[in-house]
């Protein structure tokens, strides 16, 4: 039994170590966006299994999809838009399900609520990122998310329906296999709603915050992961 476990655990090391260099020679990661991926992975495994795996793993898939996807249409005057994701960037959006699955291993007495809040953490980052980069594609009008009035795509802070509502699904997907991973009952739901709040949460931010260069983009995607989990504790709680 001991024997192997100790080849499941060494089995799946190496799987995701291979995935990461996989993504850093595809130039998906860079080398330190690499090895963060890889720690986030191994610790989303340690605390949530294979089901907390394959939650990381969609976010990442459908991530990448979503940036490369008609990437022409994104490149503002004066801008870049890069598919390469640093350490920063994975922390950013893996950070919080990381911490999530180091807490559930710590407290295994209440692992099921640091489950479900790293699924939202996740759910909130596939939110944010298919909203900001299939809305670019797709959006017809967008809007400020504070004042509503029309500005140009790309700015921080600025939403469109078909964005929202493509990030919604997003969260939908994330919390679907979250169900089918750790079971069917209303923390689907909580999943759901977190993450749609939290990409709200990260365009308030950025017409806010980023807007005024007092923080960042990582920053900005970092906090709406956070929220998506606290939310999702809160529902939990009530």
């Amino acid at each position: 039994m001991h024997l192997s476990l100790f080849l499941e655990t060494i089995i799946t090391l190496a799987v995701i170590i291979a995935i990461a260099v996989l993504c850093v020679k595809k130039r998906k990661l860079t080398p330190g966006g690499g090895v963060m991926a890889a720690i986030v992975g191994l610790l989303v495994t340690a605390g949530a299994g294979f089901g907390g795996l394959l939650l990381l793993g969609t976010f990442f898939i459908m991530g990448v999809a979503a940036t490369s996807h008609k990437k022409q249409l994104k490149i503002l005057p004066g801008q870049i838009h890069p598919e390469q994701r640093s350490a920063g960037q994975v922390f950013a959006n893996g950070g919080v399900a990381a911490i999530m699955a180091l807490l559930a291993l710590i407290n295994p007495d209440i692992d099921d609520m640091y489950q479900m809040m790293l699924a939202a953490s996740l759910a909130a980052a596939t939110a944010d990122t298919l909203s900001s980069e299939l809305g670019m594609v797709y959006g017809r009008n967008f809007y400020n998310i504070l004042t509503f009035k029309k500005e140009a795509k790309g700015l921080d802070g600025v939403i469109s329906l078909e964005g929202t509502l493509m990030g919604a699904a997003g969260a939908g997907i994330l919390a679907l296999l979250y169900g089918i991973c750790f079971g069917m009952d209303e923390s689907v739901w909580f999943v759901v709603i977190a993450g749609i709040a939290g990409n709200l949460a990260d365009s308030l931010l950025g017409a806010t915050l980023e807007r005024k260069h007092i923080i960042g983009n990582d920053t900005v995607n970092l906090g709406n992961t956070l929220f998506g989990a606290i939310t999702a504790m809160l529902l939990y709680l009530l």
